[in-house]
């Protein structure tokens, strides 16, 4: 128990190399990336069905009144 909590403050304190900070940093920018991404399609969806309600909605204005109450 003790080695092991010994083990990861020695870890925790250890110099970081060149290519390890690098690959930290890659790798939070992709993640950073597919977060971007991933709001980016929930945008694109709310346009679309924001886009497809107004044309049912503006179709609904267009018809007679006759025609909506059967």
């Amino acid at each position: 128990m003790i080695k092991e909590i010994w083990q990861e403050l020695q870890a925790m304190c250890k110099r970081v190399t060149p290519v390890e900070a690098v690959t930290h940093e890659l790798m939070e920018a992709e993640h950073q990336l597919l977060k971007a991404e991933t709001g980016v399609e929930y945008a694109q969806a709310l346009v679309t069905y924001n886009k497809n309600r107004v044309k049912r909605l503006k179709a609904y204005l267009t018809v007679p009144t006759e025609e909506k109450a059967t």
